[in-house]
């Protein structure tokens, strides 16, 4: 964890977020659903009421002035994205309808052609179905086999076994940087170099770790990293996929349509450069353009600032929760980022969850998309409580109280 003090207003960040300010079914709601998705900023929200009302228009072919100032906008973004996780250069920046169009992009596109009979791939038990179910078909097209790295009782990728999996048949390892389930955080710059030893490619899927975790690609080296927008404060329906150039441009293109493409006829087409390869037809374009704002919003504030306070909010919920009778944490890395997963002796995660519900606390429950991680863990799912920096320690309290009141009810 870093070692600088958080100064964070709470109370300033929170009225950029007036959702949080509301009743549900007659008591003050409280947001722990932030792995899920994250509420969104008010600047975000201004950009997009922005754009609907004043500049909408298609971007990148039009001439006249809403076109170019919705695609001056939105080509800010990329550069914008570019700065956030340190990449090469804009160009490598895809935009993808989420993490999970931008894992199926590389499985379909680069899986197509440099995957083969016997090639293996290497996925950890702690991955989400967006990142597990892409490489089944890739594997499935191609012949290549998925081996699976364990984890330990914590929650925790063993390196001992994933680097006895690694061998010269390796052509790729996909793992999460953030367990969206246990909240572990990953060796994430551990995993990529063991696996270049083995001269393999590394995907790297970062939507948990985004909005809590300073991203430099550069630094970890991945070759593939992918990422949403509506994890980190900004609108749903935007993803970015980052590729190193050489990849992407030996990579055919994901789709067909209008603007991957420089010239068609009906003999053969000709694709267009790379970013624009991999973006066929009308992308999101208000959304991308407020994605910006949403990026500004957490370097304003600063990731070591939030992973700090988050920790803090993290550390406080597990020293209540845990004297309450019953309660069993699943998932207790060392490293983990704000999420609590857990369940209560002789309380059906559902129940559970519908009674907080009730006392409007808003929190996940089920197999959280994955379902091979709670097969693992010999349990159908769990009561998943994420944080963000917006939550509050009173917001805790009250959680407690529930989680009390609740369980004497069970008896």
């Amino acid at each position: 964890m870093p070692t600088v003090t958080s100064t964070l207003d709470i109370q300033k960040i929170r009225s950029q977020f007036p959702v949080l300010d509301q009743e549900v079914n007659g008591k003050p709601l409280i947001y722990f659903d932030n792995a899920a998705t994250s509420q969104t900023a008010n600047q975000v929200v201004q950009s997009l009421i922005q754009f609907y009302q004043k500049d909408h228009a298609n971007i990148h072919r039009g001439i006249h002035t809403l076109a170019e100032r919705s695609t001056k906008a939105f080509e800010e973004t990329r550069e914008r994205v570019h700065e956030f996780i340190n990449s090469g250069e804009a160009d490598e920046i895809i935009f993808t309808k989420g993490t999970t169009e931008s894992i199926n992009l590389v499985a379909q596109s680069w899986g197509t052609k440099f995957l083969k009979e016997g090639d293996e791939i290497l996925i950890s038990q702690l991955e989400h179905h967006s990142n597990i179910v892409p490489w089944q078909l890739a594997a499935e097209r191609s012949g290549a086999v998925i081996k699976v790295i364990p984890i330990n009782e914590k929650g925790e990728i063993r390196m001992d076994e994933y680097r006895n999996l690694l061998s010269d048949r390796t052509r790729l390892v996909a793992v999460n940087y953030v367990s969206n389930s246990l909240g572990t955080i990953n060796p994430v710059k551990e995993i990529i170099e063991a696996a270049q030893e083995v001269k393999a490619i590394t995907l790297i899927d970062a939507a948990q770790a985004a909005p809590h975790i300073k991203i430099d690609v550069q630094e970890l080296n991945c070759d593939f990293l992918a990422l949403s927008s509506h994890k980190m404060y900004g609108p749903t329906g935007v993803g970015v996929l980052y590729g190193r150039r050489d990849l992407l441009e030996a990579m055919p293109p994901y789709q067909g349509g209008g603007e991957m493409i420089k010239d068609v006829s009906f003999s053969g087409t000709t694709y267009n450069d790379i970013p624009y390869k991999f973006e066929a037809g009308t992308p999101n374009i208000g959304e991308v353009i407020a994605f910006k704002y949403a990026m500004d919003f957490i370097d304003e504030l600063g990731h070591e600032h939030i992973q700090t306070y988050e920790h803090e909010l993290l550390e406080y919920a597990n020293n209540k929760l845990r004297s309450i009778p019953g309660f069993r944490p699943i998932g207790t890395a060392d490293e983990k980022a704000s999420v609590i997963s857990f369940l209560i002796d002789n309380v059906h995660q559902y129940d559970l969850g519908q009674l907080l519900d009730a006392r409007g606390i808003a929190v996940r429950t089920g197999h959280h998309c994955t379902q091979p991680l709670m097969d693992h863990l010999g349990i159908d799912g769990t009561v998943r409580a994420s944080f963000a920096v917006y939550n509050t320690k009173e917001e805790i309290d009250v959680f407690y109280d529930a989680l009390v009141s609740i369980i004497k009810k069970f008896g």
